[in-house]
């Protein structure tokens, strides 16, 4: 049977009502669950959870509901008390600093802000960031589904009054040293980041810290900054704020490669420029940036390793190799072999980070031969159809296609818990993955990343050979240390960075094809 709760005018955060409908359908009893606001969203959501009902359809956005599929009615009781205590808790996790209600209220609290972050839903930006920048406020808009149109407004506008605009769908900053939305605890240094990818900066600032190196600001710019719409003027703004930081005496630029022209416009900027400038456009031209008197980079890893030597006063070279021994790296890739049978011989890559994802896909598209994927780097490798995987595939598991109803697998990990159980099969050699540490993440995602594996090797003969990387720092809320034994406890093969499992996994594949298994 379904039962339903409805409460008139009770406003609760999307994102942890998303996380309430997952422990809710934990229940014994309960076989769906939706616990959400009642948007036009939710109510085609409940309606494709065959849900659907006419008390639905009369309420608003600012009404909470709670749907649920149960074999009995008091089972609901059990429901709507597990809802309630979970909705205490958070509250309770939140703790009781003044929330204002007004960005002109906000002003009054706290008048020497000069910096707010924008998370509303994507039709409604504008209007809030706009009225921020008229304020005098850098805005971060963590925000996505914002038009590209208003993105150029609102960042011509902010270039206008010398301030930052990051985003829209911006997810990670570290400004004066505090991380804002997805970051990790990184030492604060001498190294300038701007980022137009999320993930890749994270993977960029860990590794500067693992390297021994700081982070003097962390700016990002949203994706879209460096298409032809844009022009990138968000990364020009920020690297003339770099620029003029005396704090800040080495640059780092990260974006997927721009349009060409805006690509002309950053590498003239960078010319303008005493202080030393590394360039990842992942899979970009390279001589171009050279010409430019800039530093070319090979991966995410290797501009960190970049930046940390140019800050240390030493040549930077590139970093194509392991942290391991080869010695070490050899005998793993022999281990690994021993346990596949000739039939398993392709690639399954369940990314969470999507610029990890495209970073993946650009070391191994050409020694595998291509890899489908939702994020194809060409037409003829897109998948049409999620349910008919063929070949080597690499997933970017937060793509919209994967977060409607649902929060990033960053925040709830069991989005890619759900694909290991539908996308690996018995022809599958390697399962390569990430694993994001930091502020925003999922307080465990390393646990949950090895149950997933757990329960994949459970339903099948072959074994599975499984290589993972993690985003993090020895300070992140979630233990580094932990986090690596807990993979590695499940016979997960954990290298120090992206780039490196890839290498891995490359070397790995090459030997299955040398032993006749492809």
């Amino acid at each position: 049977m379904i039962l339903y709760e409805i409460r008139k005018n009770a406003y609760y955060d999307s994102v942890t009502l998303m996380l309430i409908s997952k422990e809710v359908k934990q229940i014994e009893g309960v076989h769906e669950a939706l616990v959400g606001m009642g948007t036009d969203l939710n109510k085609e959501l409940a309606g494709n959870l065959g849900m659907a009902d006419v008390r639905l359809e009369a309420i608003s956005p600012n009404d909470f509901f709670i749907a649920a599929k149960v074999t009995e009615e008091p089972i609901m009781s059990k429901v709507v008390e597990a809802v309630d205590s979970l909705l205490t808790a958070k509250k309770s996790e939140a703790g009781t600093t003044y929330r204002p209600a007004t960005l002109e209220s906000a002003m009054e609290h706290m008048p020497d802000a000069n910096l707010l972050v924008v998370s509303v839903a994507g039709q409604y930006a504008e209007d809030e960031v706009s009225a921020a920048l008229e304020h005098g406020l850098n805005v971060m808009l963590f925000s996505d589904n914002v038009p590209i149109e208003a993105e150029r407004r609102l960042k011509q506008k902010a270039v206008e009054k010398q301030l930052l605009m990051m985003g829209p769908d911006c997810g990670t900053a570290i400004i004066n040293g505090v991380p804002l939305c997805f970051a990790n605890v990184v030492k604060r240094g001498n190294i300038g980041v701007v980022g137009a990818s999320g993930t890749g900066t994270q993977e960029v600032t860990v590794i500067i810290d693992k390297l021994g190196g700081g982070c003097s600001q962390v700016i990002g710019t949203g994706g879209r900054d460096l298409k032809s719409e844009i022009g990138g003027m968000m990364m020009l703004q920020a690297m003339d704020a770099l620029m003029a930081d005396e704090a800040t005496e080495v640059i780092v630029l990260i974006s997927k490669p721009p349009a060409s022209e805006v690509a002309e416009k950053i590498l003239d900027k960078v010319k303008t420029t005493q202080k030393p400038v590394v360039v990842d456009f992942i899979g970009g031209d390279r001589e171009l940036i050279r010409s430019a008197g800039a530093y070319p980079c090979i991966s995410l890893e290797d501009a960190a390793y970049k930046a940390v030597a140019l800050a240390n006063g030493k040549v930077p070279e590139d970093y194509v190799g392991f942290s391991e021994s080869e010695i070490d790296i050899e005998a793993k890739i022999r281990q690994a072999m021993t346990s596949l049978k000739p039939h398993q011989k392709y690639l399954r890559a369940l990314y969470t980070g999507g610029t990890l994802a495209d970073e993946a896909m650009k070391h191994l598209s050409k020694p595998l031969g291509g890899i489908y994927s939702n994020i194809p780097l060409t037409p003829a490798f897109e998948i049409k159809d999620l349910s008919q995987l063929k070949g080597h595939v690499c997933l970017d598991l937060g793509e919209d296609q994967f977060t409607v109803g649902r929060p990033h697998p960053m925040i709830d990990p069991s989005t890619r818990t759900d694909r290991f159980m539908s996308d690996i099969d018995s022809s599958v050699a390697v399962v390569l993955l990430d694993v994001v540490l930091g502020y925003g993440s999922h307080e465990n995602p390393a646990k949950e990343a090895a149950n997933a594996v757990r329960k994949m090797r459970q339903r099948f003969e072959e074994s599975f050979v499984v290589v993972a990387s993690i985003t993090g720092t020895a300070n992140d809320p979630q233990d580094l240390e932990a986090s690596q034994r807990c993979l590695e406890d499940e016979g997960i093969i954990v290298m120090p960075s992206n780039a490196q499992a890839v290498r891995f996994v490359e070397r790995l594949m090459e030997g299955l094809e040398d032993d006749s298994r492809a």
